[in-house]
């Protein structure tokens, strides 16, 4: 009986060529061209997306007549209510002097009412949200504010407005009906576009 002929293993098998320096530049190409649309996309959401300042809402007050303001200001400037301002444009103001937006949007508002002194067509009135009158007129007289400005005890003006964070600011014309509600602070020119297309539409 004869040995059975050894048998041949089987040849393994040849690893598979690596890239060449050109598939690989390529490949880094294509990476870094993919991360560049993605950044670019990015940047493009964000330029269209609204600012904070000056950031309009929906709100069921918007066409409606506004909710009565009414009581002494805190401030030398007299007020009795919205009704008493008939025939102006008026901008309600909801602040606190803790919180940190309406410090920031403090300034802007102080140029928005210097700008229209002199011609008189737009009324600031500031209504104070759980703060103090002391608080209120040292933050008035430091940052500037020749307004009226209304303490809301127990909060019923600001729950009438539906108010859930400040500063929040409600635009209303010259027969009492809210035309714009703004959330988040506002700028001068914010505000004086806002002012301006609303005249403009004749309300």
């Amino acid at each position: 009986m004869t040995d059975p002929e050894p048998r041949l293993a089987a040849p393994a098998p040849e690893p598979a060529p690596e890239p060449t320096r050109q598939r690989r530049g390529h490949r880094a190409r294509w990476a870094a061209l993919s991360v560049g649309l993605i950044v670019v996309g990015l940047v493009i959401v964000l330029a269209v997306q609204p600012s904070a300042a000056n950031r309009q809402v929906q709100s069921p007050l918007v066409g409606n007549p506004a909710p009565p303001v009414a009581g002494p200001s805190v401030t030398p400037y007299p007020f009795t209510s919205l009704g008493a301002l008939g025939g102006r444009w008026v901008l309600v103001n909801f602040f606190a002097t803790w919180c940190v937006p309406c410090q920031v949007e403090q300034p802007e508002l102080a140029r928005f009412a210097a700008e229209h002194r002199a011609s008189g067509d737009v009324q600031l009135v500031m209504v104070v949200y759980s703060d103090s009158t002391p608080n209120v007129r040292g933050f008035l007289a430091a940052r500037g504010g020749d307004w009226p400005a209304v303490q809301d005890p127990g909060g019923q003006i600001a729950l009438s407005y539906g108010v859930s964070g400040i500063p929040e600011t409600y635009l209303v014309d010259p027969h009492g009906i809210i035309v714009a509600k703004i959330v988040g602070g506002s700028t001068t020119a914010g505000l004086d576009r806002l002012l301006a297309a609303a005249q403009a539409r004749g309300l």
